[in-house]
């Protein structure tokens, strides 16, 4: 078991000598080199990008997926948001609705909250005993390695706000219009169970962070950094694979001028 993790600990603020408009370039400039990144992944077709959006209500999940989308073509991307269960979901094992929405090869998956769900909302509330859901750990270990040993690459980031960043969004909400959709009571409700929730998610960044899956904590009270560094930590993980991807591109090419010689020929 990796140390124990402490979130209060943890900045929820870029660093002081950051600066927001070179940061915002520097984004930018990531994001087209992610984009290219994006474009070999899915025309090599040798694997498939999981990337995993968990954090508090108002964290900022929706808009860290909105500009990663800027990057991606619709072709290969599709976007999965987990909600309550269904009835056909509940019938089978807590796994099931997502390891069906998870991407084949040359595809990007992105998960608006995901299976953490049923180590989260469902272990605060109380929705099924400890005993069940302290198994779950494990049972998530084993299927992430299923997942990655077998061509996926996983991104999982926890976007870190503090309390009281979340107050000023849960307000925000009630005063902008354009914003009033995302209303709800329930929100302020959950904020009640801020430190249930805080443990909650200590617990699952210790316990389920392998070398192949780790999480990254990401400081979300500016959403110019926030950005910043998902785009980063995306284009830092997909690079290692450049190179194999278009080699083997290069090959695939060079069959494909193969036969079309061979087929000129025979003309």
């Amino acid at each position: 078991m990796s140390r124990a993790i402490h979130l209060r600990d943890i900045p929820t603020r870029a660093p002081e000598d950051r600066e927001k408009e070179a940061t915002k370039l520097e984004t930018q400039r990531l994001g087209k080199r992610m984009e290219e990144l994006f474009d070999l992944l899915f025309f090599a077709g040798q694997n498939a990008l999981l990337i995993v959006f968990q954090g508090m209500d108002t964290a900022g999940k929706d808009g860290a997926i909105r500009n990663v989308l800027r990057y991606t073509h619709a072709q290969s991307v599709d976007v999965v948001s987990f909600k309550v269960p269904t009835a056909e979901e509940l019938a089978h094992d807590f796994l099931w609705r997502c390891h069906k929405a998870t991407p084949g090869t040359g595809e990007i998956v992105v998960f608006n909250r995901s299976h953490y769900e049923d180590v989260l909302v469902v272990r605060v509330h109380e929705l099924v005993p400890q005993s069940i859901w302290e198994k779950r750990y494990e049972q998530i270990n084993q299927w992430e390695s299923l997942l990655t040993c077998d061509r996926t690459i996983m991104l999982k980031f926890f976007l870190h706000i503090s309390k009281e960043e979340q107050e000023e969004r849960l307000l925000e909400r009630e005063q902008e219009v354009e914003k009033a959709w995302k209303l709800s009571v329930g929100d302020w409700k959950e904020r009640e169970r801020w430190d249930d929730y805080q443990s909650a998610y200590e617990a699952v960044i210790q316990q389920c962070s392998p070398k192949n899956a780790p999480w990254s904590v990401v400081p979300a009270d500016q959403k110019w950094y926030r950005d910043y560094v998902v785009v980063k930590s995306i284009v830092e993980a997909l690079e290692p694979y450049q190179a194999r991807w278009m080699e083997y591109l290069e090959n695939v090419g060079e069959l494909a001028k193969a036969e079309l010689a061979k087929y000129r020929i025979g003309e």
